[in-house]
C-alpha cells in the first residue's frame, strides 16, 4: 500500500474511520516537519506499536512566542514526504492553519495544563508555549483518534505535559516516549540546529557533555548539589553559552 495523504479533515476522518472499523490500531507521530533521524525513530517505534501509522506535519503558530521563529521555521515538505514514504508511513496529515484554527489561533478554545508543569524550566522562558502544545495535541488526538502516540524524550517537559493532558482529559491514548537521537558528538538532533553558525555548532555539544559530567558528579556524591550546579553553569558560561 502506498502512502496516503490528507490535507483536509474530512479525508483524514474517512480514512481513520475505515481503519478503526476494520479493527486496525493507529499510532500518531505529531511533527512540525523538517524531519531528521529523531523523527524517523518515532516512526520506527510507531510501526512496532500499531498496525497503521499517521504522521502529521503542521507548524503550530500557537506554540511560538512573539519573539520566536515562526516565519523562519524551516519547511522542507518534499524532503519530508520522501523520508516518510521510504519509512512506509500509512498516511500523512498536512492541515493548514485555517483548518486547525478556523477562527484564528488566538481566538480558538485553548487547553491549559496546570502551571506546576508549564510555568517552570523551558516554560518560564517561553510563556504560552505549552498552551500551544497542549491545544494542538488535543486537536490531533480528536482528529486522528490514535490508540498510541509517540513523543521524543528530547522535549522532556513537553512529554510530561502531554501525559498529564491525557490523564486529566481521559484520552484513550497511550503516550510512548522514545529516547533522544544524537549526533556523533552528542548534540541532540533538532530541526533548530540548522540555525546555528559554525562556531555555535562547534560549541553546542558542550551542553550535553557538561550535563553528563554533572550527573556523574552527583551520582558519585563528589561535591554538594549547589556546588556541582554552579561549576556546570560556570563552565558553560566560560565556553560562551548563555545559561537560563
Amino acid at each position: 500500500m502506498r502512502m496516503a495523504f490528507a490535507d483536509d479533515i474530512e479525508d483524514l476522518r474517512e480514512q481513520v474511520s475505515e481503519w478503526r472499523s476494520d479493527g486496525e490500531s493507529i499510532a500518531l507521530v505529531a511533527t512540525m516537519g523538517n524531519l531528521h533521524e529523531g523523527h524517523l525513530s518515532l516512526v520506527a517505534e510507531a510501526k512496532k506499536q500499531a498496525f497503521r501509522v499517521v504522521v502529521s506535519i503542521f507548524v503550530n503558530p500557537l506554540q511560538f512566542g512573539a519573539d520566536e521563529d515562526l516565519a523562519a521555521y524551516p519547511r522542507t515538505l518534499l524532503a519530508d514526504l520522501e523520508q516518510l514514504e521510504e519509512a512506509r508511513v500509512d498516511l500523512v496529515f498536512m492541515p493548514t492553519d485555517e483548518m486547525i484554527y478556523p477562527r484564528g489561533a488566538e481566538s480558538s478554545t485553548q487547553v491549559q495544563v496546570p502551571e506546576v508543569l508549564t510555568e517552570q524550566l523551558c516554560g518560564l522562558h517561553r510563556p504560552g508555549h505549552f498552551v500551544g502544545v497542549a491545544t494542538v495535541v488535543s486537536k490531533l488526538f480528536n482528529l486522528v483518534q490514535p490508540q498510541v502516540a509517540l513523543f521524543g524524550q528530547k522535549d522532556y517537559q513537553q512529554l510530561l505535559v502531554i501525559r498529564r493532558l491525557c490523564d486529566d482529559l481521559n484520552y484513550p491514548v497511550e503516550v510512548v516516549s522514545v529516547p533522544t537521537q544524537r549526533e556523533s558528538d552528542g548534540l541532540a538532533m533538532s530541526s533548530r540546529n540548522g540555525y546555528l553558525s559554525s562556531d555555535e555548532r562547534a560549541r553546542a555539544p558542550l551542553l550535553y557533555q557538561q550535563l553528563t559530567r554533572l550527573a556523574m558528579t552527583l551520582l558519585k556524591c563528589e561535591v554538594d548539589r549547589e556546588t556541582a550546579l554552579q561549576q556546570t553553569v560556570d563552565a558553560l558560561n566560560e565556553a560562551g553559552l548563555r545559561v537560563e
